[in-house]
């Protein structure tokens, strides 16, 4: 499953500070529905993530009804992202 999709980079400033990219209310219904064959564990899906040229392994957090895209500080670096940035995220559910 191949997911594109825009969105804006937001910080979670909880007990630990975190950067987020929120997939959209369609997307997220299309990922709820396969979650059951792909999670391990707290509704966790593994995903392969592709912001610009930088590509990672990463899981996406159930929220609300909707899936967030954990950020490294690495990918933000990489790609000279910020607060508030709006990306193009790729995302290839394994």
């Amino acid at each position: 499953m191949r997911i594109e999709f825009r969105g804006p980079i937001w910080h979670w400033r909880g007990p630990a500070p975190f950067y987020f990219v929120t997939v959209p209310d369609d997307d997220s219904r299309e990922l709820k529905a396969v979650s059951g064959a792909v999670t391990y564990g707290w509704g966790m899906i593994p995903v392969s993530a592709r912001i610009g040229s930088t590509t990672w392994k990463t899981s996406l957090f159930p929220k609300d009804g909707r899936y967030l895209v954990p950020l490294k500080d690495a990918v933000r670096r990489a790609e000279g992202l910020a607060e508030g940035d709006e990306v193009s995220v790729v995302l290839e559910v394994w």
